[in-house]
């Protein structure tokens, strides 16, 4: 079962690398996904940390980040990053409202709240958290040197 575990989290990692829309920009990318740990302390304060995952489990919460930066010399207008849900996992429910989603492999993009899917009797019903298979960014403009991250959270199904 560890071995599973790991092969997932393989896969996981594979799958962090983000797709530009705009490969000849020169934005440099670079995906990380921790492990986010919640311990409480003796006076019953809740620390979260973020841990480079080891065995990871159903249920587990991860944090996928994408670092990015204009190492050009020319402000980048429009960039849309698109990164697609690794099939291990969900978006997690405290996932910013406001994020721009797929719930049908890329081809719609909205708010959740906004998006519906196709229930195998023919029915529409509201999409769903478990429902996105990709989230996209458009960064207005990326400055010259200016750099920043970009993340959301995501729970092992």
């Amino acid at each position: 079962m560890r071995i599973i575990f790991k092969f997932i989290f393989l896969g996981l990692m594979l799958a962090v690398a983000p797709v530009a829309a705009a490969q000849e920009q020169p934005i440099a990318l670079i995906g990380e996904v921790h492990a986010v740990v919640e311990t409480v302390d003796e006076d019953g304060n809740t620390q979260v940390e973020l841990v480079a995952p080891g065995t990871i489990v159903p249920g587990d919460r991860l944090l996928f980040s994408t670092n990015y930066s204009n190492t050009g010399t020319e402000p980048v207008e429009n960039f849309i990053m698109t990164n697609p849900l690794p099939g291990p996992v969900r978006l997690a429910p405290d996932a910013d409202p406001e994020l721009v989603v797929s719930v049908d492999g890329g081809h719609t993009w909205g708010r959740l709240s906004e998006l519906s899917v196709t229930a195998e009797d023919g029915s529409s019903r509201p999409a769903q958290h478990s429902d996105v298979t990709h989230i996209r960014w458009t960064l207005d403009v990326v400055a010259p040197g200016q750099s920043g991250r970009l993340e959301y959270p995501a729970i092992i199904r």
